[in-house]
């Protein structure tokens, strides 16, 4: 042919974007394995060359050690500097230091030489804002003074982070934990993981925290750490310019993945440990110290605790659900700025009456699960004491409960009412939400009154014959902090269905290693009853709201359908759209793209044949093209476009034709038209395929893409399988 000595591939020469994906799309995990496992043969053969390539690929090869190091430096200081600012801001609601405004109640007491042991909560230099105002401290213009301005600024504190969230980005609500999934599991949401989602998050997380809303702020902690580990891996071009290389934990944890998140877990723990956030020079949250064992007869209140972290976790799922669902289908749903003013207003106000609901959720947890020592000056700690006991301050038996602890009960158990309804409606509001601090103080709450009871049940009626053994008159037999924390295990596995991983949690937030049987005999009765009534946490069920492409590994597939009863095009349906190898025109293939929406094509040898040469991405097409167009002289819209190696005969004086070998994926993955669908749903998720074509010896018949496993799925468990939105 003539001209054809100056034919050029000009992939050979890389050109931007190619190999990128569009957003709401799929990535190619195969394919991006591929790429980066070619781009690590080139720089072990290069790295033999020269000094320089040698140089080059050890800082290849530690470049995932120091994207670690970067991401525990930055996570963990956002961590400490956000639990600081919440302290501060959560008191600035009741009062002010006037010594230094920045200083939370606490920080301004320690400070003071004035402060005595008895109240340690008061000091001169604290003052509330009636005090401040108009002098005054009691009454009942004081106390309307400070309920009015609880209040306001508990609503300027949402309207703020609201307004920042909707104007600045929208992508910083909710908790995130859907999203990373999803993400994690190749799926492209471009914007959720950016610098001003970053930036706003953190930002708008320490204000809505600090409102009192019924929320928490470990689940945006986890998109916070996301972003960093996005924005740090960035830099790298071994990660930015691969999907699959970026989110290298997926489905499976590889070994590798493992000792960089322990290295990454450990500067973070370490950064933490020196901002020193918790005042307590620890790294949990919640930590404990309890002096009695416990004994076998309490697994059976521990049980139930299980059950009714179970029941909750189905409620609040349920009920959760629905009402976001209403949201999304209704009015109700274009109106995010007044509804979280709304739901801010009302828990305010039903809040400040209440002592338990006023203080922020993690001082109340903090609470609820320390023992009753000598020196506790808490409501749940006045009982009447023996004024001729003399034991050790750590060893204080059991005794009769005081007014104060009948009290606490009655207010907490209305604390624990509103708790479970207002957190129902808050999470999934247009701002940042986490789930695990309001469940674990629900739990908390209902174990805390569960041990008290048991604690009551047991001094006056240590004769029965299940406190006989273990209860003596005068012991210390019961520790109601234990119940709290075993409370709070269990409707937190309720609602996120954790078991393993919730015990390491617990250990975590509270240092108490040695209550693990208590902790996992509630994880597990809480997930089997909650399982009784659906198999989905609450992560999941957002997933599927909001019609997320991600395949659970968890859900099982056992119906006997075939590959070719979901394979697309079905009977009636127009045949597929293809590409073949060398007899369409640039012209042909614009068309094409221009009246399908198909995310690639696959490529046969003809369409008389329909045999299988390989399959096509549509984004690199038009990039190819586009590129083509612009770079290479003689391409028009009449040039013959070829997928093969050498270019087909054409007459004299034929435009230049167009090769584009280097963008077919010649080893597409194919399953035949028998291939049971359990198989091709086990296949999706290990490979984390984006599509497969379905072959008989040789000859495409079909395809079936994430989209349509998704679907398939939903319709074989009587779900709507339009409820499937992305590709």
């Amino acid at each position: 042919m003539n001209g054809s000595g100056n034919l050029m591939d000009f992939l050979d020469e890389p050109f931007p974007d190619v190999g990128t994906y569009e957003d709401f799309h799929t990535i190619d995990w195969l394919r991006e394995k591929s790429r980066d496992t070619d781009r690590h043969r080139k720089i072990t053969s290069k790295s033999k060359e020269s000094i320089w390539e040698f140089i080059k690929s050890l800082l290849d090869a530690w470049s995932g050690w120091v994207v670690m190091l970067l991401i525990g430096l930055l996570a963990g200081t956002l961590a400490g500097v956000i639990d600081l600012a919440v302290d501060w801001m959560t008191d600035l609601k009741e009062g002010v230091c006037l010594s230094a405004f920045w200083y939370s109640h606490e920080q301004c007491c320690w400070t003071s030489n004035e402060t005595t042991f008895d109240d340690r909560d008061k000091c001169p230099q604290w003052q509330k804002w009636s005090e401040l105002l108009v002098s005054q401290s009691e009454g009942a213009s004081a106390y309307i003074l400070n309920y009015f301005l609880y209040i306001m600024w508990a609503l300027c504190f949402a309207f703020l982070a609201v307004s920042l969230v909707r104007v600045f980005a929208p992508y910083a609500c909710g908790s995130g934990i859907p999203e990373i999934k999803t993400i994690l599991s190749g799926f492209i949401i471009r914007g959720y993981l950016g610098k001003w989602t970053l930036l706003i998050k953190t930002v708008t997380l320490v204000l809505v925290v600090s409102s009192g809303l019924s929320l928490g702020k470990e689940g945006p902690l986890v998109h916070v750490a996301c972003c960093c580990g996005n924005f740090f891996s960035s830099l790298f071009s071994k990660y930015s310019k691969n999907e699959g290389k970026r989110r290298e934990v997926s489905y499976y944890f590889p070994l590798k993945t493992l000792w960089r998140s322990f290295f990454a877990a450990l500067v973070a723990a370490f950064t933490l440990r020196s901002i020193n956030p918790f005042g307590n020079s620890r790294l949990v949250l919640f930590y404990v110290e309890y002096h009695t064992p416990w004994y076998m007869a309490e697994l059976f209140p521990f049980i139930l605790l299980g059950v009714f972290g179970g029941l909750w976790g189905t409620l609040f799922i349920r009920c959760n659900i629905a009402w976001c669902r209403r949201r999304k289908t209704t009015r109700l749903g274009k109106y995010p700025v007044l509804e979280v003013i709304v739901i801010t207003a009302i828990t305010a106000i039903i809040a400040y009456p209440n002592p338990y609901t006023r203080r922020s959720t993690s001082e109340l947890i903090s609470e609820l699960f320390n023992d009753c020592g000598a020196l506790e000056s808490s409501q749940l700690c006045d009982y009447i004491n023996d004024p001729n006991m003399t034991r050790p301050v750590d060893d204080i038996p059991d005794r009769p409960a005081g007014p104060g602890v009948y009290t606490a009960m009655w207010q907490l158990a209305l604390a624990l009412v509103f708790k479970i309804v207002i957190t129902i409606f808050t999470f999934g509001m247009k701002i940042p939400s986490g789930l695990f601090i309001p469940s674990m103080a629900v739990g908390a709450m209902a174990g805390r009154m569960v041990g008290i009871g048991v604690e009551q049940l047991a001094y006056h009626h240590h004769d029965w014959i299940i406190f006989r053994n273990w209860c003596r008159p005068g012991a210390d037999c019961v520790t109601p902090g234990l119940y709290a924390m075993v409370g709070a295990a269990a409707c937190l596995g309720g609602v996120t269905r954790m078991t393993v991983s919730l015990v390491v949690i617990m250990f975590e937030l509270t240092g108490g290693l040695e209550y693990i049987v208590p902790l996992m005999a509630a994880a597990v009765t809480s997930k089997w009853v909650a399982d009784a009534f659906g198999k989905e946490g609450i992560y999941e069920a957002h997933i599927h709201l909001n019609g997320y492409p991600f395949l659970d590994v968890k859900d099982e597939f056992t119906h006997r359908t075939l590959a070719t009863d979901v394979m697309r095009p079905r009977r009636g349906e127009a045949p597929l759209s293809v590409l073949t190898q060398d007899s369409m025109t640039v012209e042909d293939v614009e068309t094409l793209i221009k009246e399908t929406d198909y995310n690639g094509f696959p490529v046969v040898v003809s369409k008389d044949s329909e045999r299988l040469i390989g399959f096509a991405q549509r984004r690199e097409l038009i990039l190819a093209i586009k590129n083509a167009r612009q770079r290479q002289d003689g391409v028009v819209s009449n040039s013959i476009v070829y997928f093969t190696e050498d270019p087909p005969e054409l007459p004299p004086n034929s435009p230049h034709p167009l090769k584009l070998q280097r963008i077919l994926n010649l080893s597409p993955f194919t399953v035949t038209d028998h291939t049971p669908m359990e198989t091709v749903v086990d296949i999706f998720r290990k490979l984390g395929l984006r599509q497969c074509l379905v072959t008989r010896s040789g000859r495409l018949l079909g395809i079936i893409t994430k989209k349509d496993v998704l679907r398939h799925m939903a319709q074989m468990a009587n779900q709507d399988p339009e409820s499937i939105m992305f590709n």
